[in-house]
């Protein structure tokens, strides 16, 4: 008996069938035509984002003297303002707190100062060239080069950097070993600064924005009606003529101007401080937390990799540049060789401990050229 098979019922599995095995060759010609000893998945998506890589590199480079003439410009509006309402205001109410105020907010500026130019000025530091390592970690592949441990290729810079922690485009620099400590003191001394500004600034910032000066003359308790006073805890404070609208000025139009525009200054001034406070707290926070650990930023990135990939093997991952918190902070700031706080509270161009080329380790018995006798 002969058995009839309709060729129309199979056509789906052969064409599915068919679609497979072209898959299969176009995959096998793919790989056949790419592949050498060092290409993976990986590798060639480096290759396809390569020109974007380029661009972002380039584009932060061109645009970092912007980035830092708009830092100066900020900080200089900001002192400005608090020059032109704040200090008259405080003045006002105690001569003797303003002197205060002036001193403390004058070493917070010169800190301030002080730390952004030697961030933004003194080199992270570099790898010698044509010079002796005593120890290379690795071989930079786009300098062909030894790096040193904890020596990074920065993309931007195209240039191995010294304990590398990121570029700062606000810095229009790179961070390594010789001005990781300017620009963490910098970000500390502008988060106390722009907090010393906010909790002075609250109470002035009440009577010039959210209070109505017309409310000065009105039924409030807080004020004699008809007369520029207000009561203070059982004392008679004069309220400042801008609040009152009583000036000498003979202009009718000028007072309304004038109070248009301090408002709008303070809350500019609001606005950039608060912003500055949690954006820049935020991050010296971040890396308070990683000095702590002995590490920086891409190091921590590594480091949690690593402790992934041990803890699958049941192993775990110590990181072999944390000498403990105390210790990590003393070389850190460079609190050696006969050095104190006062290094630290006032402005010091004193370098790190250590030529950046070795460094001291839980593995190691000395601490080679880092060691605290050194300066």
């Amino acid at each position: 008996m002969v058995r009839v098979t309709w060729k129309l019922a199979s056509a789906p599995q052969t064409v599915c069938n068919y679609l497979k095995w072209q898959w299969k060759k176009m995959k096998l010609s793919y790989q056949t035509f790419f592949y050498n000893h060092f290409m993976d998945h990986g590798y060639f998506a480096d290759i396809c984002m390569e020109p974007m890589f380029w661009f972002v590199d380039n584009f932060t480079k061109f645009l970092g003297p912007f980035f830092v003439f708009a830092v100066c410009a900020l900080t200089v509006s900001v002192i400005g303002i608090a020059y032109w309402i704040g200090l008259p205001y405080w003045w006002g109410r105690n001569p003797a707190l303003t002197v205060v105020l002036f001193l403390v907010g004058h070493w917070l500026l010169a800190n301030i100062c002080f730390h952004y130019y030697m961030a933004a000025s003194v080199s992270p530091g570099y790898p010698p060239q044509g010079a002796l390592i005593p120890e290379a970690a690795s071989i930079c592949k786009k300098c062909i080069a030894p790096k040193p441990p904890r020596t990074h290729h920065c993309s931007v810079c195209n240039r191995c950097i010294i304990k590398m922690d990121h570029h700062c485009p606000w810095l229009n620099n790179c961070i390594g070993h010789y001005n990781h400590r300017y620009f963490f003191l910098y970000m500390v001394y502008m988060v106390v600064g722009v907090f010393f500004l906010i909790v002075f600034g609250v109470e002035l910032a009440y009577y010039e924005v959210w209070l109505d000066p017309s409310d000065a003359n009105s039924d409030d308790d807080d004020y004699l009606e008809g007369h520029p006073v207000r009561f203070n805890h059982s004392v008679i404070v004069p309220v400042p003529e801008y609040l009152t609208g009583n000036h000498s000025s003979s202009e009718p139009a000028s007072p309304s101007q004038k109070r248009t525009a301090r408002q709008s200054c303070i809350i500019y001034m609001a606005f950039i401080n608060v912003g500055v406070f949690v954006a820049l707290g935020s991050l010296a926070m971040w890396h308070a937390r990683l000095i702590g650990a002995g590490e920086t930023s891409i190091e921590a990135h590594i480091n949690k990799a690593e402790t992934k990939r041990l803890a699958a093997q049941n192993k775990v991952y110590a990181n072999p540049y944390d000498l403990g918190r105390r210790k990590n902070w003393r070389l850190f700031l460079g609190l050696v060789g006969g050095r104190t706080w006062r290094h630290v509270l006032l402005p010091s161009s004193h370098g790190p401990p250590g030529s950046g080329l070795t460094w001291p380790s839980v593995h190691s018995d000395a601490e080679g050229d880092a060691d605290e006798s050194k300066d």
